[in-house]
């Protein structure tokens, strides 16, 4: 056991003096040690409950003959850092998680380890760590919140970002705006739509790395308690068939992620997230391979934003297994991959057929014969960009407009709250990529903004940062090369015609090549807006969007 390294033999006498200390006896200490990452705090609702997960945990641990041992993650509520400098330390928050986890893990020499996230960027946190330390681990996340009925429609915290849009256009007064505030986010979990976070506790199960379940069973549900028991005692089995993370997030698990990921329309964050926690499992992906599974996956599910179910609805309609079984049907999956229960993702999905089909539409009958997401490519992203494109309004599937063109999300904001955005306009935010940021904000205000002032269908932005999980509309994001290492997005000017075609994955900017070469004259980049501390040295060392904002050291 790799705890032998810290409590085996006459020289760990001090070791197992300080593991007395901490209240542990002698046989606690002999069983394998696990570590129990917990990122429950008082601020993130998707957290604040994880204390009652973890203490789930530990009694499965225990029930398996393991002694488990609590230790903290830190974590983003993206909600409550969206709009402000705050959100710069949204994604890279990701990176000081998965360090964290792994010097706490080496440096304690702990067996194996249940990771328990629930938010944004705390999932594919736990999930590089795990890739990356390749002990035996599993993910256990907090569960989704739930979604309730609200002037005849069910709500979520897209609809308080979108609210304040509408207030500013004047088609709801103060009343209904507090109304939606106070019912919005009813319980504890990660919010209710096919946000990040459920995006990446869905995907967790595709990847083989979480129990069934772990995306969908909601958070105040009895059942996420049975189930984070069930997980501390699987970690046992774990450990003792000696079945590692990068035994089960491999090149096939993957694949089967991007096409559940399709079926589902998950967030555009998933883009993000997926190849970072390849290029931890030695497995890595090119996003040009999403296209094509894109191509040839249908979208089975149109999830709040694109559409008016949230994650409860998916729950009853049987989850993310019944997505793949439906999915399993046209040879979509590759079904022999290893999972964290032991068996493989077929034997997991065998039988769990889809209970509701307006809810997981059949293989006949998709929203569409292609998957939610899709990378476009073109003179304005050379290594490419990102749209969730079953959230995307028919009618802006294929766009023309001027650009209005702003060096930040602040900027665009105020652009769009005083009216000087208009029907047909491309808005055009940059410098807000990983380095030019630094730290690639979510821009969930300025999107819900032109949803909640009626302009959704007749206006698209573009930027080198990215979009909320929330975002819906022509929103693309993850534009590389980013303004500050001199990519195309620098160099457009206002009124320029920005061409969008998400069918045939097209973004260019219609200026001459000779046009952008000389405006290229001279330039420098605007510097980075924050210059002290961890975003100083983030930025120094982060990679590209579509390369999944991974921290490069050589």
């Amino acid at each position: 056991m790799h705890s032998d390294i810290v409590k085996k033999g006459i020289e760990k006498t001090p070791h197992r003096s300080l593991f007395k200390a901490s209240g542990l006896t002698d046989e606690e200490i002999e069983r394998p040690l696990i570590g129990v990452v917990s990122a429950k705090n008082e601020i993130i609702p998707g957290h604040v409950h994880l204390d009652k997960i973890a203490e789930a945990v530990k009694a499965g641990v225990r029930m398996a003959g393991g002694t488990p041992l609590e230790f903290p993650a830190i974590g983003v509520c993206d909600g409550i850092a969206m709009g402000h400098t705050g959100m710069k330390y949204s994604l890279a928050s990701r990176e000081l998680i998965a360090d964290s986890i792994e010097a706490m893990t080496i440096a304690h020499g702990l067996d194996a380890l249940v990771l328990i996230p629930n938010c944004d960027k705390i999932v594919p946190g736990m999930l590089i760590a795990a890739a990356r330390l390749n002990i035996p681990a599993i993910i256990c996340s907090g569960g989704p919140m739930l979604s309730v009925n609200v002037q005849g429609k069910f709500r979520d915290l897209n609809t308080t970002f979108e609210a304040v849009g509408a207030f500013k256009a004047g088609t709801i007064d103060e009343a209904g705006l507090l109304e939606l505030e106070e019912a919005a986010c009813p319980s504890c979990g990660s919010c209710s739509g096919m946000f990040t976070a459920n995006s990446m506790n869905c995907l967790c199960e595709v990847l083989g790395m979480a129990l069934p379940g772990n995306g969908t069973v909601p958070a105040v549900y009895s059942e996420r308690i049975r189930l984070a028991k069930h997980a501390g005692m699987k970690i046992m089995e774990l450990l003792e068939k000696d079945i590692c993370p990068r035994d089960i997030i491999t090149p096939d698990s993957i694949y089967n992620a991007l096409r559940v990921d399709m079926a589902l329309g998950c967030s555009t964050n998933s883009m993000l997230h997926l190849p970072a926690i390849a290029y931890e499992a030695k497995a890595p992906i090119s996003l040009d391979y999403a296209n094509e599974i894109s191509e040839a996956t249908p979208n089975l599910c149109h999830l709040a934003p694109a559409g008016e179910h949230h994650v409860q609805d998916l729950y009853a309609a049987g989850g993310v297994t019944a997505v793949m079984n439906e999915l399993s049907k046209a040879d979509l999956l590759k079904l022999d991959t290893i999972t964290v229960t032991g068996k493989t993702q077929g034997e997991n999905i065998s039988g769990h057929e889809v209970k509701d089909y307006t809810v997981i539409r059949p293989l006949s009958n998709p929203y569409s014969q292609t998957g939610g997401i899709a990378v476009l490519k073109g003179n304005l992203a050379l290594d490419g960009s990102v749209v969730k494109r079953s959230a995307v309004a028919p009618e802006m599937l294929k766009h023309e407009g001027p650009a209005k063109v702003f060096d930040s999300e602040d900027e665009a904001i105020e652009a769009i709250y005083n009216g000087k955005i208009t029907a047909g306009d491309v808005v055009v935010i940059r410098y807000e990529g990983p380095k030019g940021g630094p730290g690639m904000r979510e821009m969930l205000s300025p999107t819900s903004a032109i949803c909640g002032m009626g302009l959704d269908k007749e206006v698209a932005l573009i930027t080198d940062g990215r979009f909320s999980g929330a975002t819906r509309g022509a929103a693309i994001g993850h534009v590389s090369p980013e303004a500050v290492e001199g990519g195309p997005i620098a160099f457009v000017k206002d009124g320029d015609i920005i061409e969008i075609d998400i069918t045939k994955g097209i973004l260019n900017v219609k200026v001459s090549d000779e046009e952008m070469a000389e405006r290229r004259k001279g330039w420098t980049p605007n510097e980075p807006k924050v210059k002290t501390g961890y975003l100083r040295r983030y930025s120094k060392l982060v990679s590209s969007a579509m390369q999944g904002a991974v921290m490069l050291d050589d």
